[in-house]
């Protein structure tokens, strides 16, 4: 892959002032050695977003999120890391080069250029026969008998294929393109029986699908009457992956990111219904079941989604697969009730905006709501409340969150009458593993703060001592730091050393992750390092014996999460290999 040079970032983060930047997308005011606002990551009433100009850093003490300009504008326009770059670049007068690509490279890269050319021609082809053209007269009729006016139509780029079979061809082959790269870009089909190639689209209402960038890289198309099928998408080509796009993102996406949530609905009209009742932090899937690719795109947006699909068989089933795809993301899924046969389009037509709220308002935790279809599937005999119940816990193992998994285990408890202490233990995975569960070893544990508190005094210690870093480096960052974000940021403190042993003013360079960014600049922006670190041996010889302490109490619980499985399993050597060391690690506790 290509790559930006290293001295070009670093030269672009130079000429970016993070005051600056910021300020361009909200109000800062000076709090003594820093700038502070309400943060734009989350609702909040007093000023917790802190931005410290020597060491060119953001943290928000709310919510948690930190790191540099790059981070920031990443999280603002919901960019990679390289686009926030060239963005930032641009700004700054920086030609940003990336490192020489291969002829392979560069032929996908102009292949990709030439597909949004053509997809963009397309596009416009499309829009002014809806808007102007006498063969476009069906699709404003179509418009105007569901309250659509010009307004959305221009600002979706709504389009309308004729019905003809070879007006796009003949357009985009005037313009230049090639056949083949037509087929390529999946708007054509090559003909048979020795006729030419045929448009892809014929009489149809058209949305053209754009990326997070307001690129056209697809198009979905309605038929106007009973002709099949009703929907009919484009294929999969270089620049569409049905997997990774979401319909109306690119239009809803400050509205998104300002809400902090998001509606997910099913259909075009559905996501057209909600612009048009002012209500614009909403996508749709573009006809597809929603991906963990989806859920990481929507997540750089947002922290809640709300989903509103059709209320029959087929949308609770796409509600179930979206819950299944967001939760392990750490987003609060919850799900709206809509009358049988009713969508987001129809009910808002029927009974207008103001109710519409009133059922965003009444929305329910999706897990909830799946242990409910789960109940009343599997009936009230003792059986199916247990594979209710087991079922749900499939789900509860995704959630990031210990607090979030302990709560619905609670309600599981409650619900199905089961033991509150045996869900307990299979919500961790541990007596009885489904099939689909990660085993104990393979499982990456998220380590509660208590655990980790000692690791972050530890890097405290580190950035207000010198010779803490000494001794950090002599024992090993192995050793002292169990939770991979700390270590991560242990290790690069270490790296980032001067000559004479020093730290530089400005760090978070080359820390890409999001955790890692904001672990290290909350740790940057706390305000006593000098006072807090004045006895730096007693506090490192405290934090060495509580990390040894968490170590031990992790390989405790593994085991004991081992010994229920060799139990499953009938392999009794092994049940007491597992006891013996369980009893000298109770010993040394």
């Amino acid at each position: 892959m290509s790559r930006i040079n290293e001295e070009t970032v670093r030269e672009i983060r130079e000429r970016n002032d993070i005051v600056e930047v910021i300020s361009s997308y909200m109000p800062l005011r000076r709090s003594g050695a820093n700038y502070q606002g309400l943060c734009p990551f989350h609702q909040e009433k007093s000023p917790s977003f802190n931005v410290n100009a020597p060491r060119q850093i953001f943290h928000c003490f709310g919510c948690g999120v930190g790191g540099n300009v790059f981070n920031f504008v990443m999280r603002m326009e919901g960019l990679t890391f390289p686009e926030a770059v060239k963005r930032l670049g641009e700004k700054a007068g920086i030609t940003v080069e990336e490192t020489p690509v291969t002829p392979a490279d560069r032929q996908r890269r102009d292949q990709r250029e030439r597909l949004y050319r053509i997809n963009e021609a397309a596009c416009a082809f499309y829009h002014r026969l809806l808007l102007e053209d006498a063969a476009g007269a069906a699709g404003r009729r179509y418009l105007r008998q569901r309250g659509y006016e010009a307004e959305i139509v221009r600002s979706f780029r709504l389009g309308f294929a004729p019905d003809q079979w070879e007006a796009l061809v003949g357009h985009l082959a005037s313009q230049g393109f090639a056949k083949e790269e037509l087929r390529t870009a999946g708007l054509v089909r090559e003909g048979s029986g020795g006729r030419g190639d045929r448009d892809l689209f014929h009489n149809r209402l058209l949305f053209p699908i754009l990326d997070p960038e307001g690129r056209v890289v697809a198009f979905g198309g309605r038929v106007l009457d009973d002709g099949t099928p009703k929907y009919l998408n484009s294929p999969e080509t270089p620049v569409y992956h049905k997997g990774r796009t979401l319909y109306g993102l690119y239009q809803g996406r400050d509205a998104i990111r300002h809400a902090r949530a998001v509606l997910v609905v099913e259909g075009y009209f559905d996501l057209l219904a909600l612009h048009r009742a002012g209500i614009a932090n909403a996508v749709a899937a573009c006809g597809t079941a929603l991906t963990a690719d989806h859920a990481r795109l929507l997540k750089r947006y947002a922290e809640q989604a709300i989903l509103v699909f059709d209320a029959d068989k087929a949308g609770r089933q796409a509600t179930f697969r979206a819950m299944d795809a967001l939760l392990p993301e750490g987003m609060a899924v919850s799900a709206v009730g809509l009358a049988a046969g009713e969508d987001p389009d129809s009910f808002l037509t029927g009974q207008g905006t103001a109710a519409f709220q009133v059922r965003l308002a009444a929305a329910r935790p999706a897990l909830e709501v799946f242990l409910d279809e789960q109940l009343q599937i599997h009936g009230d005999r003792v059986e199916g409340r247990a594979r209710a119940a087991e079922e749900v816990l499939t789900r509860i193992r995704r959630l990031p969150s210990d607090l979030e998994r302990n709560l619905y285990l609670k309600q599981i408890a409650a619900r199905t009458g089961l033991d509150e202490a045996l869900l307990q233990g299979k919500g961790r995975g541990g007596a009885a593993p489904l099939p689909e569960q990660r085993t104990p070893v393979q499982a990456r544990r998220v380590e509660p703060e208590a655990e980790t508190r000692p690791q972050t005094f530890l890097l405290r210690l580190m950035l207000a001592n010198d010779r803490a870093r000494g001794q950090v480096r002599e024992e090993g960052t192995a050793v002292l730091f169990s939770s991979p974000e700390h270590r991560e940021v242990a290790d690069y403190l270490l790296a980032a050393e001067d000559a004479e042993g020093r730290l530089p003013e400005v760090l978070l360079d080359d820390l890409h992750d999001d955790k890692v960014q904001a672990l290290l600049s909350g740790l940057l922006l706390a305000e006593d390092q000098a006072e807090w670190a004045a006895d730096p041996e007693r506090i490192f010889a405290d934090c060495r014996k509580a990390v040894a302490a968490v170590g031990q109490r992790q390989r405790l619980r593994e085991l004991q999460e081992l010994v229920g499985a060799a139990e499953q399993s009938g392999d009794f050597e092994a049940v007491g290999r597992y006891q013996l060391e369980l009893v000298q690690i109770k010993k040394k506790l």
